[in-house]
């Protein structure tokens, strides 16, 4: 008969566990630098001062008033007249510039407002494309000037002029003056 070998108890590898924090450690640094998060910014506008106590807010003609409601449904009115979101720029680029050529129309740019108003059920989508179109009106209004005057679109204008320590002369010219007014409360509860 042969002999039998013993076998010998087979010995279990150890995994060394004194890195294994290190290395946890370093993947978690690793996934937070390299990592985004998405940050809700909002929508960037600048608000006026309140007003000071018994000083009487300064009168506006009604033709330099451009009057923008967005109902409940998303329609847009412009000055009581249906509008598309697409005709809100190009209808607020020919108030903001008519330079008193039309009576219906603003005296002169430093003069026309804006004035938005919504209903509390307005969709949100709809008054930020609505936002955006009066805002884009203005910068292309502004774009046209600086290129007149530097040859360069207003954004470029503007940095060169804050670095310069000089005043914002194309801003002065077609300054945004946009009133947000409180919305209606609406039919919906």
């Amino acid at each position: 008969m042969a002999l039998l070998k013993k076998k010998k108890p087979r010995v279990m590898p150890e995994i060394p566990a004194s890195s294994l924090a290190d290395i946890a450690f370093l993947l978690l640094v690793f996934f937070l630098v390299v990592t985004t998060i998405d940050a809700d910014s909002g929508i960037g506008l600048v608000l006026p001062p309140p007003p000071e106590e018994n000083v009487e807010p300064p009168e506006v003609r009604e033709r330099n008033m451009l009057k923008i409601l967005v109902n409940a449904s998303g329609m847009i009115l412009i000055n009581e007249r249906p509008a598309s979101i697409q005709d809100v720029k190009n209808r607020v680029m020919e108030f903001v510039d008519n330079n008193g050529v039309d009576e219906n129309l603003s005296v002169n740019p430093r003069a026309a407002i804006v004035s938005i108003k919504t209903d509390r059920q307005t969709p949100y989508e709809i008054y930020i494309d609505m936002l955006d179109e009066v805002r884009g009106a203005y910068k292309q209004l502004r774009d046209a000037v600086a290129m007149q005057r530097a040859g360069v679109p207003y954004d470029i204008y503007k940095g060169r002029q804050e670095r310069a320590g000089e005043e914002d002369e194309v801003k002065e010219i077609y300054p945004m003056n946009v009133s947000i007014a409180e919305p209606d409360k609406g039919t919906g509860n």
